[in-house]
């Protein structure tokens, strides 16, 4: 509610903002702006809209979902190719080897592992996607064989446009997944930023002689991946509404978990090489650690874990841009047997959020391994593959033909049917509810027994006039030259002059919620006296609200 302090404040900034010709919140607005002139707020005086509230679905306020949102790899290659090597000796994993973290060396053998992670909802619950930034964040250090100790959070969320309870959500949700994974979160950085983002900066520790690196990948190695794949493509299908319920429930309980028990079995078992598989998709991801390693790699795609529905997704072409983008940055390097169709090449290159582990380990162990993550809660891990030669970088996907994509849904868009506009308030009983309810800025609730719906026997050509004219009064009464105050003060002078009570009443109402005085309310009043009379002070004097 506006007080008479806060319209000072308004006027006085307002003001500073007109001379210069610039709003001092956002030089690219002229003075009044836009949501002033609507909603009669001026967000430079610290006036603030109220928090939408009720359930919201994340990924319908956003453009791209989860680790999609991310700049992709051939882009950050070429500009990170510009900027000065760090040479510092105690960096001993940094930059220029592309690996999901940095690894600086602290003495007596021990080592820091750093890492940060940010991107837009990948799921549509807030406590949810908190979860899912925390587990995909601490994944790095995972992915390196360390141990996650410490964590900034990240958050960007868009104030006022989406619910405040949200935001206490997503940050509660990932306090709780970073206590489960022991992690202490000690600080953090929050903006007003258009879309949500959410993600944390971690700190871990390691021994530096159990340093797991996506370059030392050996020919011979077996190719194991941690969790299923499609989180992308399940995501993109929920955002536009072809989403099976099984497969959203599935990527959300794979994204929040953490990859913290096939970490240790990898450092455990002797791992040669490791990545988690995100942004830049299991293509990506692969091709990175064979070109680091000096190796060639080949997948099988038959063998690839995926959600349950991913293959019908990929079937019915819904396949988010991502995917190509990702293909533009690797896609050289990436070689298609026979009976590798476009589409199932496409799901290789989906952008994973919250991603399991690639994992080369020595062939000899890889039984036992899968075997103790399997014995470890991880059901999901698979071999894919395996490192076949010495080689520059290039993955081979074969086909034992075991699997096959199903045929598309039939899909037929909705029609779409014209929606014929609300009745605003009331029948044409001006003297039930005033005409001027719900316009300018909200409606005031009329008086208990009056109608609410069309009058009846109104026509729908009555109905169409009625909304035409309450647009009508909407636009008349927004603040242009004239400020909301003045306006208010306006509509007191002519509800008198008019003689009209319940229209009186709604802008007494709406004057005091603006912070006029009883004063200022009377001076308005006598304006409309003046013009029409005694039998108008009469008037004003029985009806005036108390």
């Amino acid at each position: 509610m506006s007080t008479r302090q806060n319209l000072e404040k308004r006027k006085r900034i307002m003001k500073r903002s007109i001379k210069l010709g610039h709003c001092i919140c956002d030089p690219k607005k002229p003075c009044p702006c836009d949501l002033f002139k609507e909603k009669d707020i001026c967000l430079c005086a610290g006036e603030r809209m109220e928090s939408p509230t009720g359930e919201v679905k994340l990924t319908h306020l956003i453009e791209k979902a989860g680790c999609a949102s991310k700049i992709d790899q051939a882009f950050l290659k070429s500009v990170l190719k510009g900027l000065p090597v760090i040479d510092d000796p105690r960096v001993l994993v940094g930059v220029p080897a592309g690996d999901d973290a940095g690894i600086f060396d602290i003495g007596d053998g021990k080592a820091l592992v750093q890492t940060v992670d940010v991107f837009t909802p990948s799921v549509d619950d807030p406590y949810t996607f908190g979860q899912v930034a925390a587990a995909n964040s601490v994944s790095d250090i995972y992915a390196m064989g360390g141990v996650p100790l410490t964590a900034l959070s990240v958050l960007g969320f868009p104030v006022r446009k989406a619910p405040d309870e949200a935001m206490t959500d997503i940050l509660r949700g990932g306090i709780d997944k970073m206590k489960e994974a022991g992690v202490a979160i000690i600080g953090g950085h929050s903006i007003n930023d258009s879309e949500i983002k959410a993600g944390f900066a971690v700190t871990g520790i390691m021994d530096i002689k159990q340093v797991t690196a996506n370059a030392n990948a050996q020919p011979g190695d077996v190719l194991i991946l941690t969790k299923p794949l499609g989180t992308g493509i399940t995501a993109f299908a929920s955002q536009i509404g072809r989403a099976y319920p099984e497969s959203t429930e599935a990527t959300a309980k794979s994204m929040t978990a953490l990859n913290k028990e096939a970490s240790a079995l990898m450092v455990k078992f002797g791992a040669h090489a490791c990545t988690d598989v995100t942004g830049f998709s299991l293509m990506g991801h692969l091709a990175e650690m064979s070109l680091s390693s000096g190796v060639d790699a080949e997948v099988v795609w038959d063998d690839i874990p995926v959600f349950p529905h991913l293959l019908q997704y990929v079937a019915d072409g819904i396949l988010p841009g991502a995917i190509e983008r990702n293909k533009e940055s690797c896609g050289g390097r990436v070689v298609a047997g026979d009976g590798i169709g476009p589409e199932m090449l496409d799901m290789c290159f989906d952008a994973q959020t919250s991603g399991g582990l690639l994992i080369a380990i020595d062939a000899p162990d890889a039984d036992k391994f899968l075997q103790a993550l399997h014995e470890a809660g991880v059901l999901a891990a698979t071999v894919i593959g395996k490192v076949t030669a010495k080689g520059e970088g290039k993955v081979h996907v074969i086909t034992t033909g075991k699997r096959q994509l199903p045929k598309p849904r039939e899909t037929r868009p909705k029609k779409t049917v014209e929606a014929k506009p609300q009745p605003i308030a009331t029948a044409l009983d001006s003297q039930t509810t005033p005409c001027c309810v719900g316009a300018g800025d909200g409606p005031v609730a009329p008086e208990q027994g009056a109608a609410t719906g069309p009058a009846s026997g109104e026509s729908e050509g009555a109905q169409e006039m009625q909304q035409r004219f309450m647009d009508f009064m909407g636009r008349v009464n927004r603040p242009g030259g004239l400020d909301a105050y003045t306006k208010q003060a306006m509509s007191i002078a002519l509800s008198v002059h008019a003689k009209c009570a319940p229209c009186l009443k709604v802008h007494v109402q709406k004057a005091r919620e603006k912070g006029f005085t009883e004063e200022e309310i009377d001076e308005a009043a006598w304006m409309g006296i003046a013009f029409g009379g005694a039998p108008v002070m009469m008037f004003y004097k029985t009806n005036k609200p108390q």
